[in-house]
């Protein structure tokens, strides 16, 4: 789920809380606020930017299986897309973000996109 937050502080991070199960596992990047993910249940790893670290083999089985690179795909996707919307209201920007999600897991562009939304629209 996507949702703008007024402000990224450990006290509103904490609305995540009932949309993920406990024991799932979290892959961040260090982020200050990510910190007390442990103490809510979650399975936490981390990779360290600042030490050039990209991806990591926590097992030693030359599987690098702590990354973040989904996620920052997604933001970076999203930002792009955005862009040339300029000047979207606050009001607005849900509908935008749900549209986007929608398009991001659907894995569709382009005139394919048609269908699966009419489903879900009918739905």
């Amino acid at each position: 789920m996507v949702e703008r937050l007024e402000n990224v502080r450990q006290t509103t991070i904490s609305l995540i809380m009932p949309f993920i199960a406990p024991g799932t596992r979290g892959y961040t990047d260090e982020y200050d606020i990510d910190h007390r993910l442990p103490e809510w249940g979650f399975d936490y790893h981390t990779v360290c930017h600042s030490r050039g670290e990209y991806a990591c083999d926590e097992d030693g089985d030359g599987f690098y299986e702590v990354y973040v690179n989904t996620a920052e795909g997604f933001w970076l996707l999203l930002r792009s897309w955005l862009r040339p919307h300029r000047g979207i209201s606050q009001e607005k920007l849900p509908l935008y973000l749900g549209f986007f999600q929608f398009v991001y897991n659907a894995c569709i562009c382009g005139k394919g996109l048609l269908s699966p939304l009419l489903e879900f629209l009918v739905a």
